[in-house]
């Protein structure tokens, strides 16, 4: 089950980073082509250059923060299961460092539970915000496109975060109730 949850977390880490990598070509894109065209309207190029520039069609991509938002709001969703198989969540363990072994495996267990259960109501608000904004037809401002695509795209990783979440829930319970690790070696941000 280990192995599927990896793969699983890993592929939707590569999709968000695919969808990151492209998102920050079309934010160069996007400030490149807004850069040359202040600097065709600036007259430091001279009228008749300035014009040429200008009359090429350069300038800022058409609705690039909407993409960037629709993108970067999946990306979270879909860098999140790796981050929750391998325990890549920041801790604070000043006060619990002290406890004996036993005691910080269910305290750890208890708080990724706790995880779990917030990722699932947020994947249901997710998905019920789908619902409505599929329902009312919204659209974005420039582009157009129906802002439910967004939160469906967003759904289906925030879906795949809320099944590794509830692996590793039951991962950590039963390390804490046997010992044994059905997870890999957490990697956290201990601070």
């Amino acid at each position: 089950m280990l192995t599927f949850m990896d793969r699983l977390a890993r592929l939707m880490a590569i999709t968000g980073g695919l969808v990151l990598t492209v998102l920050v070509g079309l934010t160069c894109v996007s400030v490149l082509g807004r850069g040359l065209n202040t600097l065709g309207h600036s007259g430091v190029l001279g009228e008749a250059l300035g014009a040429a520039l200008i009359n090429s069609g350069v300038g800022p991509v058409a609705g690039d923060f909407e993409l960037v938002e629709a993108g970067v709001a999946f990306a979270i969703f879909a860098f999140l299961p790796i981050c929750q198989l391998h325990g890549g969540h920041a801790t604070v363990d000043i006060f619990t460092q002290a406890l004996p072994l036993r005691a910080n495996r269910w305290l750890i267990a208890f708080w990724e539970v706790v995880l779990s259960l917030t990722i699932w109501l947020i994947t249901l608000r997710l998905a019920a915000g789908m619902i409505g904004k599929y329902g009312n037809g919204e659209t974005t401002f420039l582009l157009q496109f129906p802002v439910w695509w967004a939160y469906a795209a967003s759904l289906v990783a925030a879906g795949v975060a809320a099944v590794v979440a509830g692996y590793c829930a039951y991962a950590r319970l039963a390390f804490a109730l046997t010992g044994r690790a059905r997870l890999p070696q957490a990697e956290g941000a201990v601070h």
